[in-house]
């Protein structure tokens, strides 16, 4: 059995929080629920994080402050910032994605992080790579 992708969820808001945790739990993923900036920053630098699930609009931090912090910590690990778009408009995001909190359903949600949070995975053992036609040609 594969291990459970690892998932911190951030949001000042405990309802939505646990709604976020539910559905992701039921999902498949391990969640550490934070519910604010500064609690967020100790778990990440505590626990091996797969990936970030932050709030934009949050007090004291918000989540773009978060990210900023978090990738500094740690710049591989993949963010998502969830948001009202004209909030987040004419800022330049560290995130890895922005999603609008309003109009992002479940599913689609659901479907970026597991995009985001798969591991690369290279050749099978025994295999060559072999390089694109256009990898070759700028090569020459």
């Amino acid at each position: 059995m594969r291990p459970k992708k690892v998932i911190l969820c951030v949001d000042d808001n405990e309802q939505e929080l646990s709604v976020l945790s539910f559905m992701l739990t039921t999902n498949g993923y391990k969640v550490i629920p934070a519910t604010s900036g500064q609690e967020a920053i100790s778990l990440f630098s505590h626990a091996q994080v797969d990936l970030v699930l932050t709030d934009f609009a949050m007090p004291q931090m918000n989540g773009h402050q978060l990210v900023n912090r978090l990738k500094q910590i740690a710049s591989h690990v993949p963010m998502i910032l969830l948001g009202d778009p004209q909030a987040m408009a004419g800022q330049i995001h560290a995130a890895d994605a922005l999603l609008a909190k309003k109009q992002c359903t479940p599913q689609d949600l659901l479907e970026r992080i597991k995009t985001m949070s798969a591991r690369k995975r290279g050749p099978r053992k025994g295999t060559l790579r072999q390089a694109p036609p256009s990898e070759l040609a700028a090569a020459s």
